[in-house]
C-alpha cells in the first residue's frame, strides 16, 4: 500500500483533533500541533501521489511523514505516560505509532507496482 493511501486520513484525523482541542479547551498548542502536522503530512501525501502518477516513488516525502509520525508518537506518549489520559494523548500516540510502523514498512519492505511513465 502506498503512503498516500493512509496519510490523508491520518492528516485529517490530526487536524480534526487539533481543531476539537482548540474549540473545547481553547488550546492553541493543539490547534497548531494538529493542523501543522496535518499540513506537512498533506503536502507529503500530495508529493507522493504526484510522483506515483509520474511512475516514481517519492522517498523523501515518506521520510518526512515518518519523522512527523515518530515525533508525534514520542511527544504524545510522554504526555500519555504523565497524565494517563487516553484522550487525546494516548489515542494520538497509538495512532502515530501505527503510522510510524506503516512508514517504516513502506520504506523497507513495500514492493511497488508503479504505473508506466506517462509520455
Amino acid at each position: 500500500m502506498y503512503d498516500f493511501c493512509l496519510s490523508p486520513v491520518y492528516a485529517a484525523l490530526l487536524a480534526l483533533g487539533g481543531l476539537i482541542g482548540f474549540l473545547t479547551k481553547g488550546s492553541t498548542a493543539s490547534l497548531g500541533g494538529g493542523v501543522g502536522s496535518a499540513g506537512v503530512l498533506a503536502v507529503c501525501s500530495y508529493a507522493s501521489l504526484q510522483s506515483y502518477h509520474r511512475g516514481q516513488l517519492c522517498r523523501p516525502a515518506t521520510l518526512v511523514s515518518l519523522a512527523v509520525s515518530a515525533a508525534l508518537t514520542y511527544v504524545m506518549w510522554q504526555r500519555y505516560s504523565r497524565t494517563g489520559k487516553l484522550m487525546p494523548a494516548g489515542l494520538v500516540a497509538y495512532l502515530s505509532a501505527a503510522m510510524t510502523l506503516f512508514y517504516i514498512w513502506n520504506l523497507l519492505l513495500f514492493k511497488p507496482n508503479l504505473p508506466a511513465k506517462l509520455k
